[in-house]
């Protein structure tokens, strides 16, 4: 049988690969991915990295945590850049491991340019985004020929942990079909009330899914003016990835996961309330 990893690349001393872990489930780790597990001397992790996805990493490498959490002591982005660094001048196989894909919503591209300000060595290994792959376990299309020819990917806070202003609220309201939001949970409440007040309808679909792709994904489906409130009703909290659109109502016939598994529903379907469910991956 013909070895996967064979031809793959090598991680050279001294050099760093960001690498995506993608939204959960260690399976859709790529073939580079776990190439770079198994080989790297020392993984800087974050905090959405499945411990399933640590386990390959060979024996004696070592695991640091550098991972950042909304409104919990962490890292600072400055901090672990450098750390990047100090480990690839001292001759290891860096790995840094970031959850999703490391250029979307990651902070990979600043720690790539710290790298490059400091030549060092580096590949980027790309990662299935939380904004597609976990939308798929909760089995809601980030896309479909009959809803939306457009989907706009945004942030829901900034660097100081507030609402994004250079965010075109009005603009992306009005034109774009679906919304996929990340680390949005914090701030339902003012996103919401904004989306709304330029034009989105109180009773348009909108679903959370909290820690997608793993064996505690839960999905809520409500509408957008009773958001904040089935949040706080059902004490959901992050990481969520958050989808605003005519294709949640899709989840209804496409959720693979909770046929396969079974799933207990909690209050009433869309369009009466809300639905909470918990899968497992």
């Amino acid at each position: 049988m013909t070895d996967p990893f064979e031809g793959l690349a090598e991680m050279a001393p001294g050099s760093v690969w960001l690498v995506g872990a993608g939204p959960g489930d260690p399976g859709l780790l790529t073939l580079h991915a776990v190439n770079a597990i198994r080989q790297a001397d020392v993984i800087v992790y974050d905090a959405l990295v499945d411990a399933a996805c640590l386990k390959l990493a060979r024996r004696g490498a070592v695991l640091e945590y550098a991972g950042k959490r909304g409104g919990k002591p962490s890292a600072k982005q400055r901090d672990i850049s450098l750390r990047l660094v100090e480990l690839a001048r001292a001759g290891n196989r860096v790995l840094r491991l970031k959850g999703g894909d490391p250029f979307v919503f990651g902070r990979g591209a600043e720690e790539a340019l710290a790298l490059v300000a400091n030549e060092i060595a580096f590949r980027i290994v790309p990662g299935i985004t939380a904004g597609i792959g976990g939308l798929a376990y909760a089995g809601i299309p980030a896309t479909h020929r009959d809803t939306n020819h457009t989907v706009t990917f945004l942030t829901g806070h900034d660097s100081g942990g507030v609402v994004p202003d250079r965010i075109d609220w009005e603009g992306v309201a009005k034109g774009s079909p679906v919304i996929v939001m990340y680390m949005a949970m914090k701030h339902v409440g003012p996103i919401t009330e904004r989306l709304m007040a330029a034009g989105r309808p109180g009773d348009e679909p909108i679903a959370f899914v909290c820690a997608a792709a793993t064996e505690r994904q839960v999905v809520l489906e409500t509408t957008l003016a009773r958001a904040e409130d089935e949040v706080s009703t059902h004490g959901l909290a992050p990481p969520a990835v958050v989808v605003l659109g005519e294709v949640v109502r899709l989840r209804a016939g496409l959720d693979w996961l909770g046929a396969l598994v079974g799933r207990t529903l909690v209050a009433d379907p869309l369009g009466t309330g809300a639905a909470v469910g918990k899968d497992h991956a």
